[in-house]
């Protein structure tokens, strides 16, 4: 069965979004504890492409299916984990690129360089990094990734503050700072 990308954010309402995310299926990665671990040799730049063994993947299914299988431990390694196999890979900075968000009543949704939807609040907070010339906005996705907002998405989100106090953006009750402490 082809795969079948969700509509643009703007057409999608917040229910509509909700019953996207509830609908796709992932891996119970928490549920398993293969013994076997390795290198997968694989890496994502800064720039969210992912490579393997230098030469770039391009088929996007395939990088949304390697995606549905990643984790990042506390100490910061990411590994994609499978029932049978545990493997470290490299990520530069953020293992997703945020590249869109959509203000729907008290709630912010964004969509990912794998075509994932994320509706941020208490399990998905918007946190920053770098200073205040340089800050860096990362969104929480799962099992410990992030996904760093590209430069429209950055700026999308900035316009939604400057709408409300300038310096914060709130989502599903959630108050998330846009400027570094």
């Amino acid at each position: 069965m082809p795969y079948e990308p969700p509509p643009e954010l703007a057409t999608l309402s917040l229910a509509q979004i909700a019953e996207l995310v509830e609908s796709r299926k992932l891996p119970p990665l928490d549920s398993w504890s293969p013994a076997d671990q390795g290198d997968s040799e694989m890496r994502i730049a800064a720039d969210g492409r992912w490579f393997h063994q230098g030469g770039e993947i391009r088929r996007p299914a395939m990088v949304r299916a390697f995606a549905s299988l990643l984790t990042r431990d506390p100490e910061g390694q990411h590994w994609l984990v499978t029932p049978v196999q545990k493997l470290s890979i490299a990520v530069e900075d953020a293992a997703f690129i945020a590249v869109d968000v959509r203000q729907d009543g008290d709630a912010l949704a964004f969509r990912l360089n794998t075509d994932d939807l994320v509706i941020a609040g208490p399990d998905h907070p918007i946190h920053v990094r770098g200073d205040a010339d340089n800050p860096a906005i990362y969104l929480s996705v799962r099992h410990g990734t992030e996904a760093r907002l590209n430069r429209s998405t950055w700026a999308q989100l900035a316009e939604i503050a400057l709408a409300g106090d300038g310096t914060s953006v709130s989502s599903q009750g959630q108050s998330f700072p846009l400027l570094p402490a």
